[in-house]
């Protein structure tokens, strides 16, 4: 059914299978052999492909879509039912011995394999686990390794704690989130919700070298909302320099946001 299924999403939406192997990021003999079966997706892959089509995985693997009309295969859509959390969403987590939730640490040699992992069991049992007593234990938190300059104080080689939040309509703007992307890996950014505009995100550094840039939502795949971090530096205190830089970085957010108004 699923090869099926996937054969019929695929004409609906006018892609190619070339095209499908874009996206996904896989070569087209492994895409074409998923709908061919002779080749079974990974929990991750099933996930994705769900994503491309905008359906849930529910629906890709267990409906037999040749019986729907097109018209029902349009209402399967669930883009906006995505933003809310209503789909199918798989977060595997880590637990003690007293089946309390731990927190999971992505070490900097497993960051650039997150996107794919995420959503992998096999992935995530193997990352050293923790927990930390004055968080939320009713929250589900996990660790980030942070590399480079953009997010200031937080400095190279920390460590971001986030809060798993699964309805991205929940975002607040002006305020800190680790975003996991199909391309970029994971994301620290100050973020701006556009989802009801664009359906996007704007994603704000809190250096003000760097420039913001929006991102869809159909390249997000877990939204995490900042809580703590972890860093074995202690920054010198600057906070004229702070309140120039929000200054300036709102100045840029603005004058970004006036000329997409423009350009529209």
């Amino acid at each position: 059914m699923l090869g099926e299924n996937l054969k019929i999403l695929r004409k609906v939406k006018g892609y190619s299978q070339e095209d499908m192997s874009l996206k996904l990021g896989i070569p087209r003999s492994s895409y074409s052999g998923y709908e061919n079966e002779v080749a079974e997706p990974s929990v991750e892959m099933l996930l994705r492909m769900a994503d491309c089509f905008g359906i849930t995985v529910d629906n890709l693997i267990r409906t037999d879509l040749s019986k729907l009309s097109e018209d029902k295969l349009k209402e399967l859509d669930t883009s906006g039912a995505r933003l809310k959390g209503e789909d199918l969403r798989v977060l595997v987590i880590t637990t003690d011995t007293e089946n309390e939730d731990m927190i999971e640490l992505v070490s900097e040699t497993a960051k650039a394999g997150y996107a794919a992992g995420y959503a992998d069991p096999e992935f995530i049992k193997v990352l050293p686990a923790f927990n930390l007593p004055f968080l939320n234990k009713q929250k589900k938190c996990r660790a980030f390794p942070i590399s480079g300059d953009s997010m200031p104080p937080v400095s190279h080689g920390s460590f971001v704690i986030g809060e798993y939040l699964e309805n991205w309509h929940m975002i607040r703007d002006g305020f800190p989130y680790i975003i996991i992307t199909k391309n970029e890996g994971i994301v620290f950014k100050m973020v701006y919700n556009h989802l009801d505009e664009s359906q996007s995100l704007q994603l704000c550094s809190t250096n003000i070298l760097y420039k913001p840039y929006e991102i869809q939502v159909s390249e997000i795949l877990e939204v995490w909302k900042f809580v703590n971090y972890i860093c074995s530096e202690i920054e010198e205190s600057k906070p004229d320099e702070a309140n120039l830089g929000k200054s300036i970085r709102d100045l840029q957010r603005e004058v970004a946001e006036l000329k997409a108004a423009l350009q529209s």
